[in-house]
């Protein structure tokens, strides 16, 4: 097991030691990297620290410092990075800075495809490593400064113990014959997560419960929500501080139907910030009949009777892959991804991973094999069977459509 001094080290805020700091990471055989935002204070969010570890040394980089982070970026190409649950990581680093991984070996991936219920961080470190971790500064602002010893401590423990940790599942991995399996999911995980993001004006405002409006509270609606978003950018507070989003609909509909006389503002808001909504009723009830939103109505062939037929052997052939190699059966397919495979013409099967592929595409498994399939029995590991709990199972009755980060598995 790698060792790292026992105290913390400084943040790196200087351009010297950034590029000091970059020549070391460009010759390390490894590196483990972890990000710290703020979006739960502040608002666009960004990335507020950015922890590395390399053999004999962890290190905090200051983002919000007075520095160009290029040489991190030119490091980091020449190498995998390890990470745990890398997507929201990968958004970050792209999104604010442009930079897109090579390689990555995401520790979260290899503990689901392992078949383990339990996947956060500290849940694996405490399965694999026995090392339990303090998680108090888990929703800390990390956008102020000075940070706290704790939580220096905690981002540094992030980081601290990921190569052990990609070191013994991959090794479990290899051994259940899955390690290509990891590797297809990490390439898609770089695929979708490290892409612009892109916003729909027709449809970025669409909140939650917009369905339930007519075409006069849409364009209340749109109103409320460019309000909103002006007023939380103002304010570097996030949406959901400044007017949650049932608030926003609950007006649209009153105000739609009542006149903005109606409208029963949440208490909490100030006397400023209520005529700011008045206002922006105003404007959404003064839009003209033809140019109002209209409800969004996505039309989709039913199903035909052989197609509901093939969905359910599909779903059949799934779950007994699952409960054969002890996985949460979403990883191979999700509920949704089961009716487009079954719809004739559908282009699905070519959006599935090649493994995913493989597995949907065999017989149901007569018995209950460990390894992946065409793989030789290896010597046996223990694995945690599919999770029960209700949460994940609802992930595989989600609405149709692709996969995105948050989701059961990428697809």
């Amino acid at each position: 097991m790698s060792r790292f001094p026992s105290l913390f080290a400084p943040v790196i805020e200087s351009g010297s030691e950034l590029r000091e700091l970059a020549s070391r990471v460009a010759t390390a055989p490894w590196v483990g990297i972890d990000t710290e935002a703020d979006s739960l204070h502040s608002y666009p969010e960004k990335m507020c620290l950015l922890q590395l570890a390399i053999p004999g040394e962890v290190q905090l980089v200051d983002p919000l410092a007075d520095i160009h982070l290029e040489p991190l970026w030119e490091a980091f190409d020449r190498h995998e990075l390890i990470l745990h649950a890398a997507d929201y990581d990968l958004h970050l680093l792209y999104n604010g800075h442009h930079f897109r991984p090579f390689r990555i070996f995401d520790t979260m991936w290899a503990a689901r495809l392992l078949g383990e219920a339990k996947f956060g961080l500290n849940d694996v470190l405490t399965r694999h490593l026995g090392i339990q971790l303090e998680k108090g500064s888990q929703k800390a602002d990390w956008g102020r400064r000075p940070l706290t010893e704790r939580m220096i401590d905690y981002a540094l423990n992030d980081v601290r113990y990921l190569f052990d940790l990609s070191q013994l599942l991959r090794e479990k991995l290899q051994a259940l014959g899955r390690l290509d399996w990891h590797r297809q999911v990490c390439e898609r995980l770089i695929q979708e997560c490290a892409v612009p993001s892109e916003s729909n004006p027709d449809t970025i405002w669409r909140i939650k419960g917009h369905e339930r409006l007519s075409p006069t509270g849409l364009a209340v609606l749109r109103e409320l929500w460019r309000w909103r978003e002006v007023d939380a950018r103002r304010a570097n507070r996030p949406p959901f501080f400044i007017v949650r989003h049932e608030s926003l609909t609950e007006l649209a509909a009153q105000v739609s139907e009542e006149g903005v006389s109606a409208a029963r503002f949440p208490h909490y808001l100030t006397a400023r910030r209520r005529e700011g909504l008045r206002h922006a009723m105003e404007v959404g009830l003064a839009v003209p009949p033809d140019e109002r939103p209209r409800p969004i109505v996505v039309r989709t062939r039913r199903l035909s009777r052989q197609e509901i037929s093939l969905a359910e052997d599909l779903k059949q052939r799934r779950d007994a892959w699952a409960s054969s190699l002890n996985i949460d059966p979403t990883i191979i397919a999700p509920r949704g991804t089961l009716f487009a495979l079954a719809r004739s013409g559908s282009g699905e099967w070519d959006k599935l991973m090649p493994w995913q592929r493989e597995l949907m595409s065999q017989p149901a498994p007569k018995t209950a094999p460990k390894t992946a399939p065409n793989t030789p029995k290896s010597a046996d590991i223990a694995t945690d069977t599919p999770s029960d709990d209700p949460e994940e199972k609802q992930s595989d009755d989600s609405v149709e459509g692709e996969w995105k980060p948050g989701q059961s598995g990428p697809f």
